[in-house]
């Protein structure tokens, strides 16, 4: 049978539960957790938070649909033209590496693309060093995920950012 990946919609702040209990049914999912550093000096910490609230991503088959479903704090499935939204491998491993390489990631809704492009970029920012000088020393690194309806970036240093990458989900070739 067919695994796809599929987002599932859970109560408020239940993600991590809802992993645990679907890891616990042995059904193979996701959370991405965004890392980020809060405080300033000596007492700065790193918290975890998960990157889309509310949502699980999990890789199953349509016959595991119904387990997922009587899961608790699982609501629903993600629908997408009545049927529920199959989420493109590729943007998952995307997401994992996205996670894994930046620190206070932010999401924001874009315009949902079936068959749009996985869009992996990055711009300079302005950074205002007093009233009258800006200097363009942090970028904006962004990932575009057509299918998911989201963008998700972060500020970073340009040392550490590597060249515009942009691939076809459909084929996964660098275009």
């Amino acid at each position: 049978m067919n695994r796809n990946w599929y987002a599932v919609y859970t109560k408020a702040q239940s993600e991590t539960k809802v992993v645990a209990l679907l890891s616990k049914k042995r059904i193979e999912n996701f959370c991405p957790h965004k890392r980020m550093i809060v405080g300033n000096g000596m007492k700065r910490r790193m918290i975890y938070e998960p990157l889309f609230p509310s949502f699980v991503f999990v890789n199953i088959t349509e016959i595991q649909m119904y387990e997922v479903r009587k899961t608790n704090d699982v609501i629903n499935f993600v629908y997408w033209l009545g049927r529920p939204a199959i989420i493109k491998t590729d943007e998952i491993e995307s997401i994992a590496r996205f996670n894994g390489s930046y620190y206070n990631i932010q999401v924001e809704k874009s315009p949902v693309n079936a068959a749009g492009k996985v869009k992996f970029s990055s711009e300079p920012a302005l950074v205002q060093q007093d009233r009258n000088t800006l200097n363009v020393n942090t970028t904006r690194v962004k990932l575009n995920l057509p299918s998911l309806g989201y963008t998700i970036y972060a500020e970073t240093s340009i040392e550490q950012v590597p060249d515009t990458v942009e691939y076809d989900v459909a084929t996964t070739e660098l275009a």
